[in-house]
């Protein structure tokens, strides 16, 4: 990519040989040369003219080497992406095999239960199989990182579920909405569908927090490579990588490669601004490896998201076993209903025989991916501080040691100044780059920012909890359901706790859009939605939600 021969030496000899061709090895970012036009090989002059390279006897004119100055810099910068692109493949690949396993998982429970539910619980099941879809819908859409609650994701499922179960349980009873509401107030005194709901909370919660914020942790990780990627040369680095990699060529001395030491400093200066993601990306790979051991267990999202479907049965189980109490129970808490007239006839009982559904065995493909993405992430850990030092040994021809033959940016010879440290701060002396430490660019800060947030929810992650919604009840500002959206503007019916309007947004995975987001998303809504619901209260306190 750069040029084999520039110019001959003044003696015709030095760095090359006397028919004026010159071995391909002089070469920076790249092994293959890039000849200039002949007539540039032929003309020594004075380098007063030049502007970067030393002034000494040169065969460059000031259009070459401002031509040479901006070529450096483009293939500089296209070397970076490259490094880039290479990591966010990695990346990239792990998200869509973890994504394809979790989401496999969630299919796989809702495919048996649709299998098995119809023939066990008859028109138990067939007359509320919007609800079990719609449940379905909701941890897909949370998985995917919509802003929805879990945890008020389950409870309205249930309560929805059991008003519709008791009404298919007792036909001939009159049950309007405020006879049903009573059974809402005492659903958790009674615990119709037993331990099921708890169990499914305590378990489905931890397992789908753990799942998303790892894959959302991949999705950030490679959005931040491919962002900081982009981020341009600055004029400074510009000069000092033409510096570094044609001067010595403009000299005719173009089999001299940079030393070692020399190329690291002009590109830790180059890269000072990168080299401050390292902390927190090591922050952010760290917290992915540990978040993994979560993925085990009872708890564990290979167990739990592919067996939703065992803890509905159980609570359908549990319901039927326990109709008389209940229905005992909430006579006796609630009134005793009115008979339907349009029934039938008395009340006939069809229990039907429980469901028993045997735990599917895990297959050992997601130990396999979390073994694969530990070793790439670990691998991974220093790819900012590292870069420099890659660029120049795989990019940039760089010398193999320091002697007398390497290039130091003024002649042949030793470089003496020391290497300077990884970062932004440790370039105030930097010999070979000016850098401005009191300037640092404003697209790597937010990318910084963006790893911090993200460590921070796979840390609350670890713990079981949904840094999205851990502190919604606090933020409500005491407004109850006036906050919330209707079912008609928001696409769902929402509990009376609304998460707080300061919560950060999760990181949407791909294939969920923002306006999926919204639409499942209770506190989502726009505000426009909130004057509506106001200018809509008197109806909708009239209706109730059309989904019984």
């Amino acid at each position: 990519m750069w040029p084999a021969r520039c110019c001959k030496n003044r003696k015709g000899t030095e760095g090359g040989r006397r028919d004026g061709h010159q071995p391909a090895g002089g070469s920076i970012l790249g092994k293959r040369g890039r000849r200039l036009p002949a007539r540039a090989s032929l003309r020594f002059s004075a380098g007063e003219h030049l502007r970067i390279c030393p002034q000494g006897y040169t065969c460059c004119t000031s259009h070459m080497e401002e031509n040479l100055a901006n070529r450096s810099r483009a293939e500089l910068e296209t070397a970076l992406l490259d490094s880039g692109r290479a990591l966010q493949a990695t990346l990239t690949t792990q998200l869509q095999n973890f994504d394809d396993h979790f989401q496999h998982l969630l299919n796989e429970s809702e495919r048996a239960l649709q299998d098995t539910f119809p023939g066990a619980f008859g028109e138990l099941y067939t007359q509320s199989a919007r609800a079990f879809r719609d449940l379905y819908s909701e941890l897909r859409l949370y998985y995917r990182g919509a802003n929805l609650h879990l945890e008020e994701t389950l409870a309205e499922f249930w309560a929805r579920l059991l008003e519709r179960l008791f009404r298919q349980l007792h036909p001939q009873l009159l049950l309007p909405d405020d006879y049903l509401d009573c059974l809402g107030k005492q659903a958790e005194a009674l615990r119709p569908f037993g331990e099921a709901p708890r169990e499914l909370r305590l378990r489905a919660t931890r397992a789908f927090v753990a799942a998303r914020a790892f894959v959302q942790g991949l999705g950030v990780a490679s959005d931040v490579v491919r962002k900081v990627a982009q981020v341009p040369l600055g004029p400074e680095c510009s000069r000092a990588v033409m510096k570094l990699v044609y001067c010595a060529h403009c000299l005719g001395v173009p089999g001299a490669r940079p030393c070692p030491d020399y190329c690291r400093n002009v590109l830790k200066g180059c890269l000072a601004n990168q080299a401050d993601l390292d902390a927190e990306w090591r922050n952010l790979l760290d917290s992915m490896v540990l978040i993994t051991d979560k993925f085990w267990g009872p708890s564990g999202a290979e167990s739990v998201i592919g067996s939703v479907h065992l803890w509905l049965a159980e609570a359908i189980n549990a319901l039927q076993d326990n109709r008389d109490t209940l229905t005992a129970k909430v006579i006796q808490g609630c009134g005793n209903p009115k008979v339907n007239p349009q029934s039938s006839g008395p009340e006939q009982k069809q229990h039907r025989g429980k469901l028993v559904l045997p735990e599917r065995p895990p297959t050992g493909s997601l130990e396999k991916l979390v073994s694969e993405a530990k070793a790439q992430l670990r691998d991974a850990q220093d790819f900012w501080i590292s870069l420099p030092g890659m660029l120049c040994s795989e990019k940039m021809a760089m010398s193999t040691a320091s002697d007398d033959r390497c290039w130091n940016g003024m002649a042949k010879g030793r470089y003496l100044p020391e290497v300077m440290g990884d970062g932004l701060a440790n370039q105030i002396n930097n010999p070979e780059v000016e850098v401005d430490i009191t300037k640092p660019d404003m697209t790597v800060r937010q990318q910084i920012m963006q790893l911090k947030v993200m460590t921070n929810r796979l840390r609350s992650a670890y713990n079981g909890n949904d840094v999205d919604f851990q502190d919604a009840s606090d933020d409500s500002s005491g407004s109850g359901s006036g906050d919330s959206c209707p079912d008609d503007l928001c696409g769902r019916r929402v509990s009376k706790k609304s998460s707080s309007p300061r919560t950060t947004l999760t990181h949407a995975l791909p294939g969920l859009s923002e306006r999926e987001g919204q639409k499942t998303s209770a506190s989502g809504c726009p505000r426009p939605c909130v004057s509506l619901m106001l200018l809509l209260s008197l109806v909708l306190s009239a209706a109730r939600p059309t989904w019984r």
